[in-house]
């Protein structure tokens, strides 16, 4: 039986056929490879965990890059979904079924145009962590809202679950679904937050069923964040496998 885990934990109300639940698919949204220079996880490494924890889609995340993403896909169509998160010169973007790497440094505006014009599905990730270089001022959240289709509304991340409320809460105040994801740099992070979800193949099918999601998600230690730490110090001078 599929069960919420801490406070925090998105609280959806659910229109769902419980009988189909069998079909239903558990979606990592956020998630990063060694083409995140924070992260030293192998596109395999991650695919090889994601399948042992029975997770069925996984959106490959990196910061301002898709090169991870599209080597993983290589290996395992069927179960990754290009994404990538973007650095803004407001806050980051958190964005699924990318197919033309956007660069950071945009403004979100021009980010977001660039998004649309491929189809992209777009989410804003930890909107409020303050301990985030990504996090948002709420002016400039606002004025993106009718451009995005979601908002990250928990974060396993986060050290302190006040940031995940106030996500959560901000997005049931403007009527955005949420989205959730582990927000792994590591590979035994992945699947720390995951989404049940209908079965869907693409942005707009994602679009439809985001709101009957189902949460299945904790926090995650605040000791991964020494492994991000680690991570950047070894990427420092390396040239990664991918171009």
């Amino acid at each position: 039986m599929l069960k919420i885990l801490p406070e925090g934990t998105p609280n959806f109300e659910w229109n769902l056929d419980w009988d189909k639940i069998d079909h239903m698919l558990k979606v990592e949204f956020h998630c990063h490879t060694n083409a995140s220079k924070d992260s030293l996880t192998k596109p395999e490494d991650l695919i090889r965990v994601a399948r042992k924890k029975g997770i069925e889609r996984l959106m490959i995340t990196d910061h301002n890059s898709i090169a991870g993403a599209k080597a993983a896909a290589l290996l395992d169509p069927e179960l990754v979904i290009v994404g990538e998160e973007i650095m803004t010169t407001r806050g980051e973007l958190l964005a699924s079924f990318v197919q033309e790497e956007i660069p950071a440094g945009l403004s979100p505006q021009e980010t977001l145009r660039r998004l649309k014009a491929q189809g992209a599905f777009i989410s804003v990730s930890h909107p409020f962590d303050r301990f985030r270089n990504g996090a948002w001022h709420e002016e400039d959240l606002l004025e993106i809202l009718p451009e995005v289709d979601a908002i990250e509304v928990f974060n396993a991340r986060c050290m302190f679950p006040q940031f995940n409320r106030r996500a959560k809460w901000f997005a049931e105040k403007h009527n955005l679904p949420g989205t959730v994801g582990s927000d792994a740099h590591a590979a035994f992070e992945v699947g720390q937050a995951l989404l049940v979800l209908e079965p869907f193949s693409t942005p707009e099918g994602l679009r439809q069923v985001l709101r009957n999601g189902i949460p299945q998600a904790r926090l995650s230690s605040w000791l991964v964040h020494l492994v991000s730490r680690y991570a950047s110090m070894r990427q420092a001078n390396k040239t990664l496998p991918f171009s």
